[in-house]
């Protein structure tokens, strides 16, 4: 029988490169470009997009996160610095799901921020709802970013226009 992770993330692959396309597109002399005053900048996101595969290593490896104890991550300088970090990410979360059992994919985590709990969930559903879920949410949000830039957009889930 396959283990949990094999059957849970075997859409992984296709998530993790069609993320890679995506920051591959990014224009190094827009990264401080945003769509709207309430918006993130374009730097901002992809950092962003890029700490959600940190923090599916952190569902694997720690107990839960405190975001009053972590820094908060300064935008990327560039899109080669954001490849670097994504791709250092990716293989930390690859040797995470290699080295978890099927019963560690049932133990709780918990997100907070000091004494408030955002939530606490089975890493399993962590892993797909704060990791692969939020990651496809945000990742779309970079793609209408790029539209805007008008930057040929790679395919995600299929052709873009750009590529027909």
């Amino acid at each position: 029988m396959p283990a949990l992770a094999e059957i849970a993330f075997s859409d992984l692959d296709e998530e993790i490169n069609s993320t890679r396309r995506v920051l591959e597109r990014l224009p190094n002399d827009k990264l401080d470009w945003k769509p709207h005053a309430k918006s993130n900048t374009l730097g901002e996101l992809a950092t962003h997009v890029v700490s959600i595969v940190g923090y599916e290593v952190a569902a694997l490896d720690t107990d839960g996160l405190d975001f009053s104890k972590i820094a908060p991550t300064p935008p990327a300088a560039s899109r080669e610095a954001l490849l670097h970090t994504f791709e250092k990410h990716v293989a930390d979360l690859r040797r995470a799901l290699a080295q978890t059992d099927d019963e560690a994919f049932e133990r709780p985590w918990t997100l907070r921020v000091g004494d408030h709990v955002i939530f606490r969930r089975p890493r399993r559903i962590v892993l797909r709802s704060f990791g692969m879920s939020h990651l496809a949410h945000h990742r779309g949000q970079l793609t209408v970013y790029l539209r805007l830039l008008e930057v040929p957009l790679p395919p995600v889930y299929g052709p873009t226009a750009d590529e027909r």
